[in-house]
């Protein structure tokens, strides 16, 4: 009963957080339509903002793939420090009808079942290459970020092409946890 009551907690915890607005008066972030059809396959986690769903996680992955419904099926795994992989299912759908730059994700879970306009998770898209080879994805509270690629690695100047977009965009990039660690 204490685990539940404290991953319910934990839960709650996120998604308020999620509903929060930036404690400045910065401008939202910029964003970047995204032609879904080329944005599917596998995006790998090149590294991130901390946050509690991955917490353990040293490898993470994403698999998009469009649906008939125009929603986006939405397959994560993650490889935690002692070896084990979890993964989640979820959902992605336009915030607006036509625009591809800034989505709403649900994880299918207990809670997201329990409270679904709770557990919806903003997925704004800031940047992406032409080849749709990188992207950069965060949240327009500037809380989390992911700088993503279709290879586990990049060079040192495209990393430092997506930390310097990163930045300008407002985000804090100085706790950013990379692929392969634990530690920012």
């Amino acid at each position: 009963m204490a685990l539940r009551t404290t991953l319910l907690l934990s839960c709650l915890t996120l998604a308020l957080a999620g509903c929060a607005s930036s404690t400045d008066d910065q401008k939202p972030p910029t964003t970047m339509q995204v032609d879904l059809q080329r944005y599917q396959g596998t995006w790998y986690e090149l590294a991130r903002l901390p946050m509690f769903f991955q917490r353990n996680c040293v490898e993470s992955e994403a698999r998009y793939s469009l649906r008939e419904d125009g929603r986006i099926d939405v397959a994560n795994s993650c490889r935690e420090k002692n070896g084990d992989v979890n993964q989640a299912q979820g959902i992605a759908e336009a915030q607006q009808p036509g625009k591809t730059d800034k989505l709403w994700v649900r994880f299918d879970n207990w809670f997201s079942r329990l409270a679904p306009e709770m557990t919806k998770g903003e997925y704004w898209v800031l940047y992406h290459d032409q080849d749709y080879k990188v992207a950069l994805v965060g949240h327009p509270n500037r809380e989390y970020l992911w700088l993503l690629s279709r290879t586990p690695n990049v060079s040192a100047q495209t990393r430092e092409q997506l930390l310097s977009k990163a930045r300008e965009q407002g985000y804090d990039t100085r706790e950013l946890v990379w692929r392969g660690t634990d530690k920012p």
